[in-house]
């Protein structure tokens, strides 16, 4: 694992009693530089997988009883690269919808400077994560056509605790994957670090956006709060939906039209990914946000 390292710059002093604060506060004593705590340089030992097997799209079917252990690794590698890869799309949406939140506010409020913390740490994860996916052999992969322009237009209308809570949704998801990942030693070590410096950052992330998210709903009517109830689900359903892109199979030397059709049957890999929601789904259900349109979309991505 990687030892942690103060940012350079960052205050240590106590900040105050607010979330922002104490954000700010961790932020200071445990970050992490990935340029350096991350193993570039060692070659890729193709030993390992990408990510825990039982993550894998096809873990628990015919075809990956099929498969040979190299052939399971490499795809354990080329869903991991993917997961990054759309990590980095959502990152640069998430840094957008927070620059609009605190866009002309006084930036010398906590709140503000933990919203430009947050987008700090989201830059540097995004080139750690596009540096991983290269190291781990695989081209740079990209959600639909349709996810990025649904992306485009969230990016640009989305406010208040729809942004916020469409943040808590895609971070809570890797955040219970990427849990497993850091501590399975299975998994290639520089994967193992990524994991473990992008989860530790991101609970904070996570905390805040819970935070904002019930602050704004405090001021929201009946209609606000089931139109983004919606809309927060529908921005969920794309996130899963796009994490592992359908060409990992053919990179990974797979039919791609089997494994297409047994990863969408896959009930092992939705039941993985309803577990790794439970949480998520009681916080949104006490927030009142699971509508009956919502759990629609919810259940299709099958998070519940």
């Amino acid at each position: 694992m990687a030892s942690s390292t103060a940012r350079a710059g960052a205050g240590t002093g106590t900040r105050g009693t607010g979330v922002a604060g104490r954000l700010l506060d961790s932020s200071a004593k445990l970050s992490y530089d990935p340029l350096t705590e991350v193993d570039w340089d060692t070659p890729l030992d193709k030993d390992f997988h990408g990510a825990s097997p039982e993550w894998s799209t096809l873990f628990g079917t015919a075809y990956w009883n099929e498969l040979t252990d190299a052939q399971r690794k490499e795809l354990t590698r080329q869903e991991a690269a993917s997961v990054a890869s759309t990590g980095i799309w959502f990152e640069m949406i998430l840094q957008q919808l927070i620059l609009r939140d605190i866009y002309a506010k006084d930036p010398g409020d906590e709140t503000v400077q933990w919203a430009l913390t947050e987008i700090a740490d989201e830059c540097r994860h995004s080139i750690m994560f596009a540096r991983g996916a290269r190291k781990l052999g695989a081209p740079a992969y990209r959600p639909r056509r349709a996810a990025v322009e649904l992306g485009r237009a969230f990016k640009t209308l989305a406010f208040g605790e729809a942004a916020y809570a469409a943040i808590l949704v895609a971070e809570e998801v890797l955040d219970v994957m990427q849990r497993d990942w850091m501590r399975d030693e299975r998994v290639v070590p520089f994967v193992r670090t990524i994991n473990n410096i992008h989860v530790v950052e991101e609970s904070r992330h996570m905390k805040f956006a819970r935070d904002e998210t019930r602050t704004r709903l405090a001021g929201a009517g009946r209609v606000r709060r089931r139109i983004h109830a919606l809309v927060i689900a529908v921005a969920a359903h794309v996130i899963v939906t796009s994490m592992v892109s359908r060409d990992v199979y053919a990179n990974a030397g797979l039919d791609p039209e089997r494994a297409l059709a047994e990863a969408r049957d896959n009930e092992h890999h939705k039941a993985m990914l309803r577990s790794s929601c439970s949480g998520l789904m009681e916080f949104l259900a006490s927030a009142g946000l699971l509508t009956k349109p919502a759990l629609a979309f919810y259940r299709r991505a099958h998070l519940i």
